[in-house]
C-alpha cells in the first residue's frame, strides 16, 4: 500500500510593482526597493516577480500575480509622471478584481488618491525616524499584543515622508495613526492595507537616508531623527501581519 502524500500548494506570487529606488549615493550599500520587500517578508514566503511601474513598466493583467504590492518612492502621488495615471488604474483594477493589495508609503498615497483620497505635501511638516503608532488591533493584533508584552501602547516603526495621505476615501477605515499623521493605516474593505511608515526600512537606512538626503531636512528634524536611531522598533509582528494579509487573501 502506497503512502499517501498530501501536496504541497504553490507558493502565492506577490507582485511588487517597484515605484522608487536606493538613492545613488547608498547602491551596493542596501538593496533596492524591491528586494528590501523580500528581506521583510522572507525570500522563501513567496514567488516574487517585479516591475519597476516608475520605468512604465507594467504587468500585462492583475492575473500576472496572485496578489500586490507598492513600493515606497521619492516621487509624489500628486505629481504629473507618466507612469501615476496607468499605476492608478491598476490599483482600481486590482480592488474590482478583489486581489490583494499592500502599499507602503507612496504606495499607500497613490492608493489613496487612486481610490478618491487626497494627497498633499503636508504643511505641518517631515515625519522622519522612530515614530510611534496608533494601530487597530483587529487588523494588527499580533503586533499589538507584542507591544503590550513589553509595556507599550503604541507601536514604533520608522518613517520618511512629508507628504500624507489628508483626506482618507470614503470606502477606507482608518486603521493606524498619529497626532501628526491622521490617516497612517488604511484598509479597502479587507481587499487592500495601506502603511505609511516604512517596516521594511532598517535602522541603517535611516541613517544612510539622513546623510544622503539630510538637506531636505531642517535641523531639528534630522536631530531628533539620529537621536532616537538607537532605539528598538518593530518589524516581524508587522511583517507577519502583511504576510498573512496577503496571503489569506489570496488563497
Amino acid at each position: 500500500m502506497k503512502e499517501s502524500r498530501q501536496q504541497k500548494s504553490p507558493p502565492v506570487r506577490l507582485g511588487i510593482l517597484q515605484a522608487g529606488r536606493v538613492p545613488e549615493e547608498l547602491e551596493g550599500t542596501f538593496p533596492d526597493y524591491n528586494q528590501i520587500f523580500v528581506d521583510l517578508l522572507g525570500e522563501h514566503e513567496f514567488e516574487y516577480l517585479f516591475w519597476p511601474v516608475l520605468d512604465g513598466v507594467f504587468p500585462e493583467s492583475v492575473d500576472a500575480a496572485d496578489a500586490w504590492l507598492i513600493t515606497g518612492s521619492k516621487f509624489g502621488a500628486y505629481e504629473d509622471h507618466d507612469w501615476i495615471a496607468p499605476l492608478e488604474d491598476f490599483i482600481r483594477t486590482v480592488f474590482a478584481a478583489n486581489a490583494p493589495m499592500v502599499g507602503i508609503c507612496f504606495g499607500h498615497q497613490v492608493i489613496a488618491q487612486a481610490m478618491g483620497g487626497k494627497v498633499e505635501k503636508f504643511a505641518g511638516g517631515w515625519s522622519v525616524g522612530r515614530v510611534e503608532y496608533a494601530l487597530d488591533e483587529s487588523v494588527f493584533g499580533q503586533t499589538v499584543a507584542a507591544n503590550e508584552q513589553s509595556g507599550n501602547a503604541k507601536t514604533p516603526l520608522l518613517a520618511f515622508h512629508q507628504d500624507q495621505v489628508t483626506q482618507a476615501p470614503e470606502m477606507a477605515t482608518t486603521i493606524g495613526s498619529t497626532d501628526f499623521c491622521k490617516h497612517a493605516a488604511l484598509l479597502y474593505d479587507n481587499r487592500i492595507l495601506t502603511l505609511q511608515p516604512h517596516p521594511e526600512f532598517t535602522q541603517p537606512y535611516i541613517a544612510g537616508l539622513l546623510s544622503a538626503r539630510g538637506e531636505l531636512l531642517p535641523d531639528d528634524i534630522k536631530q531628533q531623527a539620529s537621536a532616537r536611531l538607537k532605539q528598538s522598533i518593530v518589524r516581524e509582528p508587522i511583517a507577519e501581519t502583511l504576510r498573512d494579509f496577503l496571503k489569506r487573501q489570496s488563497a
